[in-house]
């Protein structure tokens, strides 16, 4: 049997677990997933898992999209683009939470401090911060 990643495009991936241990070729994983989907009452496709593992590679913030596009071997990076389509809730927490750093912003002093070195009367004359 196989032993750890492939090392090149041409090595199976995945093998069969009856011996003698060969590659699983499409025709029997098509058979796997048919025979499953009969058990299930569903529909699914190997092309669903690998809509399912484009997705989640390309929504892993640690996965470079550019990466995703070669192992989906896409020719154009917008093929591998659609794959990060957020969800709704995606979109309103991500416009939530804007928000609140908005806020945030506006309610945090942008003004840090003075070395304890300096006078902070003689910088607010200087900087017209306060009158003399």
């Amino acid at each position: 049997m196989g032993q750890g990643v492939p090392r090149s495009r041409n090595q199976p991936l995945w093998w069969t677990l009856r011996r003698p241990w060969r590659p699983l070729n499409y025709t029997a994983a098509r058979a796997m997933f048919n025979r499953a989907n009969e058990i299930l009452g569903s529909n699914w496709s190997l092309h669903d898992l690998r809509h399912t593992a484009s997705f989640r590679m390309a929504n892993d913030p640690d996965m470079s999209l550019v990466y995703v596009q070669h192992i989906l071997a896409h020719r154009q990076l917008t093929a591998t683009q659609k794959y990060l389509t957020p969800s709704r809730d995606e979109v309103i927490a991500a416009g939530i939470a804007h928000h609140a750093r908005q806020e945030q912003r506006r309610n945090t002093p942008s003004v840090s401090p003075p070395a304890p070195a300096y006078n902070q009367e003689a910088l607010d004359v200087l900087f017209g911060r306060r009158p003399r």
